[in-house]
């Protein structure tokens, strides 16, 4: 166990950059499910992968300075972001398990193109389609968002552990 709390203690940059891989391929990851698999986001789909985004740049950041006070500002607010991507995950976990009898997570594409002006169905198709109850996916009999919540809860223990660690950054 002193092997992960050395490496975080004596290598926070190389940590964060992990993180920061680790959190663009989870989007990749799902950008390939949409794009290759043919599955459509659904809107907490979508708000997930913008907190993948941003907890992605807050550790390449964090990777790139040496500021021990603005790693430590960063590191809460990444820890902020992922709590917020784990509860949205956490949400889609619990619609999975339970899932309403009438649920309008979200438009399909035709019925908002017929159904809205083109200058509010735009914003609408970036907003995703899938219905949030939905799984359509798994691995090891976990949901994507199973795995979403899984890797923020992490990213938010791995930041509160390096705030713990810090004493050796440099």
């Amino acid at each position: 166990m002193s092997f992960p709390l050395n490496m975080m203690r004596d290598y926070p940059r190389l940590v964060l950059l992990a993180l920061a891989v680790a959190s663009f391929s989870m989007l990749g990851f799902g950008l390939y499910l949409q794009h290759v698999e043919g599955l459509e986001p659904c809107p907490m789909c979508v708000v997930q992968r913008y907190a993948f985004i941003l907890v992605a740049v807050v550790a390449l950041l964090l990777s790139l300075l040496s500021s021990q006070s603005v790693r430590v500002g960063g590191l809460l607010l990444m820890v902020l972001l992922a709590g917020f991507g784990a509860f949205v995950a956490a949400r889609q976990t619990w619609l999975q398990w339970y899932p309403p009898e009438i649920l309008s997570c979200g438009r399909d594409f035709y019925g908002m193109i017929e159904s809205f002006p083109l200058k509010r169905a735009i914003p609408m198709i970036f907003r995703g389609s899938g219905d949030c109850s939905v799984v359509d996916w798994t691995f090891l009999g976990l949901s994507i968002a199973n795995w979403s919540f899984i890797y923020f809860a992490s990213v938010i223990v791995l930041a509160l552990v390096m705030l713990t660690q810090r004493r050796g950054w440099h």
